[in-house]
């Protein structure tokens, strides 16, 4: 039996907009996959402990704040300082595409804009964890 997606889901900053978030963590989980949500309000070095003490290979950030520019980048850098660059990273919210292009080139792996299909977020996150056990 192989183990089953673990993923954290996260709300950086000062961003009081968790219904996205939850219903995406919900879907995620009707997915077999077991989902870590941390609530709302969190710091980059509050998420970037739960990636490590949680053992998640994926972490996905909900912003609607409009800092996504600020707050990911620097948890990008927070994970590669603590060897956490092997965690699969998805963001999803208010991102204009040339700053989706900008943070996929410092290391994002896919941002997901409003209205996308929680099935498309799902089938991204076992695509990618198929790709990475072969």
């Amino acid at each position: 039996m192989t183990r089953p997606i673990r993923i954290l889901i996260g709300k950086p900053g000062l961003d009081g907009h968790d219904r996205g978030a939850k219903v995406v963590a919900a879907a995620l989980r009707d997915r077999g996959m077991e989902v870590v949500y941390t609530g709302l309000h969190r710091t980059p070095e509050q998420i970037v402990d739960a990636v490590e003490q949680e053992d998640v290979q994926v972490l996905g950030l909900s912003i609607l704040s409009g800092s996504h520019m600020v707050l990911l980048p620097q948890i990008r850098e927070l994970l590669d300082a603590r060897a956490l660059g092997h965690v699969f990273l998805i963001a999803g919210g208010i991102i204009p595409e040339e700053d989706a292009e900008v943070l996929l080139e410092k290391g994002w792996n896919m941002i997901f804009g409003p209205g996308t299909p929680t099935s498309e977020i799902a089938d991204v996150i076992e695509a990618a964890m198929v790709e990475k056990n072969d």
